[in-house]
């Protein structure tokens, strides 16, 4: 039970996402990395912190503020909820499969999933600017199989996780979650009590990286909001593009390059690399590509190449892609609408925190993905090889992330060596020496000179070797 200061202590400060004493609140250290081109890589201590709504909410007595909705004893309204109730720490490896090893963190399904974000060693989320950058992760999906999602994304949310007067949590505490589908099922937001669940939280989100061993996307979420926004009811679904616009290889036609045993295999570890390019190569110009590349074995992948409809083949994110997207596969229409692949980099520009999750859709299956959304000849519409027979519990199912990097471009992985030109191949048959006749009209002898010599043209009837 909480002590009797503790007791008081909320009992008599009018505000939410107030901590609790019960479990320590004890982060997971991990380690990344920033680069540069001239000076290599510099190691960063970081840790990891569980998302608010995934702990235990609770009063004073341990009772649960929130089982299914909000207890209407423990919470009457609002404030009274706010005044009452608390976030616990976390059992983050027995409780909910989370570890962390170095520079490696691993979700398994212990508790049916869950969401992190990396914090610096201040206790706030790293607010990272990739503008003109590469980010750069390793990751094992071997053990995702069909509707299954090892997601790594960048969501603009506040570095302090809203730390305020009603929210004296913040980012220590893994609060202030937002994404593009303005999500009403967040509990506090901006420190308010999303009492009675009509209010969303909104904002830009840059999914790097939605996977399992069968399929994967990328896809930019731009919003018309900045940062996290609090939406009520249907203005929620006017703030963002919840769809965006996503590059996912096996859906765009190359069915062979992504999977287990294929060009990037799935059954062994990968890293993924991810390059915002600028119009004017600066990290103030305006984002105008993203880059895929895959590095695997020593080998350096270069994305998919995709074509649509008969289009010239791309294997990066553009503006134009997304617009022949809307013309060929009928989708991606709201992407423009809310400032399209510019809009998505004015968003990075101001900063974005690091997501990491693992969940499931074994209801519905997670067909968005990695299975069929529609008839196989709608344009498009098969995402993955999936089918329903695929979809089946998985408690053992996990990923890892590991050996995160931000920095210059193609600072963060090896580059292949470079290969000299090899030496031009001896010269077949006989060959002058030097000052001797190799060419000319009527000349019949060698034209080709012993090395070092050349053949150097003097008339239409007389090359030497000079």
């Amino acid at each position: 039970m909480l002590s009797t200061l503790a007791v008081l202590s909320l009992a008599s400060v009018v505000t939410s996402q107030q901590i609790g004493t019960f479990t320590p609140e004890v982060h997971p250290p991990i380690t990344f990395q920033t680069c540069t081109t001239s000076g290599g890589c510099t190691t960063q201590n970081g840790s990891v912190v569980l998302d608010a709504n995934y702990r235990w909410l609770h009063d004073a007595n341990g009772v649960t503020c929130n089982p299914n909705g909000f207890n209407r004893t423990i919470c009457p309204d609002a404030t009274t909820c706010g005044e009452s109730c608390a976030l616990e720490g976390a059992d983050y490896e027995g409780t909910y499969g989370i570890r962390t090893s170095g520079n490696a963190l691993s979700l398994d399904f212990s508790n049916g999933g869950s969401r992190v974000y990396l914090l610096d060693d201040t206790d706030n989320y790293v607010n990272f600017k990739v503008l003109n950058q590469e980010f750069t992760f390793d990751v094992d999906v071997s053990k995702l199989p069909c509707a299954y999602n090892g997601a790594l994304y960048f969501s603009e949310m506040p570095p302090d996780g809203g730390l305020s007067d009603t929210n004296k949590a913040g980012a220590a505490y893994g609060t202030a979650y937002c994404d593009s589908q303005c999500p009403k099922g967040i509990n506090f937001i901006n420190g308010t009590t999303n009492f009675d669940g009509s209010l969303g939280s909104c904002c830009n989100e840059m999914d790097l990286w939605e996977a399992n061993s069968l399929s994967t996307q990328l896809t930019p979420h731009p919003c018309n909001v900045d940062g996290e926004f609090a939406c009520t009811g249907t203005a929620c679904s006017n703030l963002c593009d919840p769809s965006g616009c996503d590059f996912n290889p096996f859906r765009m036609g190359n069915q062979s390059f992504y999977g287990p045993g294929k060009i990037v295999d799935t059954t062994q570890p990968m890293t993924v690399v991810t390059q915002f390019i600028t119009d004017d190569n600066a990290p103030t110009g305006t984002l105008s590509s993203i880059n895929r590349i895959y590095v695997q074995n020593g080998n350096v992948i270069q994305n998919s190449k995709i074509t649509l409809s008969g289009l010239p083949a791309v294997n990066s994110m553009t503006e134009d892609l997304c617009t022949d997207k809307i013309n060929v596969l009928h989708d991606a229409a709201s992407f423009n609408t809310y400032g399209g692949l510019a809009g998505m980099g004015t968003s990075l520009a101001r900063g974005a925190v690091l997501v990491m999750s693992l969940w499931d859709d074994l209801g519905g299956g997670m067909t968005w993905l990695d299975g069929s959304t529609g008839s196989a000849s709608t344009p498009g519409a098969v995402r993955g090889p999936c089918t329903s027979a695929d979809v089946v519990s998985t408690p053992s199912a996990a990923v890892t992330f590991s050996n995160i990097k931000v920095g210059d471009l193609n600072s963060t992985f090896e580059q292949p060596a470079s290969t000299p030109e090899p030496p031009p191949p001896p010269p077949s048959g006989p060959t002058q020496v030097q000052w001797g006749q190799c060419g000319g009209v009527l000349w019949t002898g060698p034209t080709t000179c012993a090395s070092p010599y050349k053949c150097v043209f003097s008339n239409p009837y007389y090359s030497q070797c000079l």
